[in-house]
């Protein structure tokens, strides 16, 4: 399985389409996900991408991080593995045991 790109700084006006046409230019594109919000279906200004190989995903972090989109820098680098939130949906300040 090949790394899994992180691309940050997007224009909220970014589209798939964009970012496919973009990154077949380094390889075969497994997988793209353009982060948008649920409700207004608008980007959220980063997306994923993923390649078939290691070494596309590397070419693509040379040619790509700092490279200009509709006068933006994106950021493209090795994703990171997502962090786990909390699911107790309490208040932190009160889960530990009072003490009184």
């Amino acid at each position: 399985m090949a790394k899994r790109l992180f691309v940050g700084n997007l224009t909220y006006s970014a589209t798939s389409a964009q970012l496919e046409e973009l990154f077949s230019q380094v390889g075969k594109i497994t997988s793209l996900n353009l982060i948008t919000d649920k409700f207004s279906g608008q980007s959220k200004g980063f997306a994923f991408v993923e390649l078939t190989t290691d070494a596309e995903a590397d070419e693509a972090i040379k040619k790509f991080n700092n490279f200009e989109l509709d006068g933006r820098k994106m950021v493209v680098n090795e994703a990171r593995p997502q962090e786990k939130k909390d699911s107790s949906g309490g208040d932190r300040r009160y889960d530990k045991p009072r003490s009184w």
